[in-house]
C-alpha cells in the first residue's frame, strides 16, 4: 500500500472524461482489479518517494473517491526504461481485442465462479454473461465479435445458435427477431452478412489468415517516441508563425487606427469592435474614443 501524495507522474495524459467517470464508478463497485505500478526515488531530504510507471488512471480514479493509499507494484528500473514502461501498457491497451478480452469470461467461469460472480467482477449484467458463455461453448466467435460491434442483438446471436445448421431454422430465428423489433434496417443486413460468413467461413474467425501483430519492442517504442517528439515541435513552429501573424496584424491596425478618417469610416460602418484577445493588444492603453 502507497500513500498516494508519495507519488509523482512520469508520463502524464490527458484523459477522456466520460471514460474516467467510468473507472472511477467500476473501482468504486468492484475494487480495483490490477494495482498500479511505482518505482521508488529518494528525495531532497531523505525520504523515499515513487514515481508512477503504469496505472495513472487508476491512481485518480482512488483519489476522486478519497483514497489516501493505493496497492501497486514496486519495481526497481530507471527513469528511462519507466518511460518505456509507461508507453508500453498504453500501447498495448489499445492493441486490445474484443474477442480477447471476452475469453477472459470463459477463463473465469473454468475457475469456478459462476456467471453471477462474473457479472459482479466485470461490471457487466448475468444475463450477457450467460448469453456469452453460451456462445463462447459453442465456438461461435464470430457471432461473438458481432455482438460486440452491435450487428446482431445478444438474443439474436444465441436463437441463431439454437438453430444449429439448419438454415431455416436460422431464418426462423432472423424472422423472430425482426418481428420482435430487435433487428431492423441496416442491422438486419449486417445480420444477413455475418450469418453468411458464418455459413462459407465457419464458426470461428481463425479460419481465415490471421493477422500479424506487429511486435513491440523498445526501439520501435523510442522510434515512436521521436516520431511524436518531431510532432510537437512541428506544432511549436506552427504556433510561433502564428504569433508573429498575429504581432504583424496587431501592428497593422495600431497604424490604421491612427488614422483618423479611416477610424470615422470604420465607426460608421460598425466595424469600431474587436475580438477581445484582439482589442486588449491593439488597444492596450484603453479604447479610443
Amino acid at each position: 500500500m502507497i500513500a498516494l501524495d508519495s507519488i509523482d507522474v512520469l508520463n502524464p495524459r490527458e484523459r477522456n472524461d466520460k471514460l474516467f467517470d467510468e473507472i472511477v464508478v467500476n473501482i468504486k463497485r468492484v475494487g480495483l482489479k490490477k494495482p498500479i505500478t511505482v518505482t521508488p526515488r529518494a528525495d531532497g531530504s531523505g525520504g523515499e518517494r515513487y514515481l508512477l510507471v503504469c496505472g495513472e488512471g487508476r491512481m485518480k480514479a482512488f483519489k476522486a473517491l478519497g483514497e489516501a493509499h493505493i496497492p501497486a507494484l514496486v519495481v526497481n528500473v530507471s527513469d528511462e526504461d519507466a518511460f518505456i514502461m509507461s508507453l508500453a501498457e498504453n500501447i498495448a491497451r489499445r492493441q486490445c481485442r474484443p474477442l480477447e478480452l471476452l475469453s477472459g469470461i470463459e477463463q473465469l467461469r473454468d475457475k469456478g465462479y459462476k456467471p453471477k460472480e462474473v457479472a459482479a467482477k466485470t461490471g457487466l449484467t448475468p444475463t450477457y454473461v450467460q448469453g456469452i458463455l453460451t456462445l463462447l461453448e459453442h465456438g461461435e466467435q464470430r457471432l461473438i465479435v458481432a455482438v460486440e460491434r452491435g450487428e446482431i442483438p445478444l438474443n439474436a446471436a444465441i436463437a441463431i445458435v439454437g438453430a444449429g445448421d439448419d438454415d431455416k431454422a436460422v431464418q426462423a430465428a432472423l424472422q423472430e427477431a425482426y418481428e420482435s423489433g430487435t433487428l431492423r434496417g441496416k442491422n438486419l443486413l449486417d445480420a444477413r452478412k455475418v450469418i453468411d460468413r458464418r455459413k462459407t467461413l465457419g464458426k470461428s474467425i481463425a479460419h481465415g489468415t490471421p493477422r500479424k501483430r506487429e511486435q513491440v519492442t523498445s526501439t520501435s517504442l523510442v522510434r515512436t517516441y521521436q516520431k511524436e517528439v518531431e510532432r510537437q515541435k512541428l506544432i511549436v513552429k506552427k504556433a510561433e508563425f502564428t504569433q508573429h501573424r498575429l504581432l504583424f496584424v496587431v501592428s497593422a491596425l495600431k497604424q490604421l487606427l491612427t488614422d483618423e478618417h479611416f477610424a470615422t469610416l470604420l465607426r460608421a460602418e460598425g466595424l469600431d469592435s474587436l475580438p477581445k484577445q484582439l482589442a486588449e493588444r491593439v488597444w492596450a492603453g484603453g479604447h479610443p474614443a
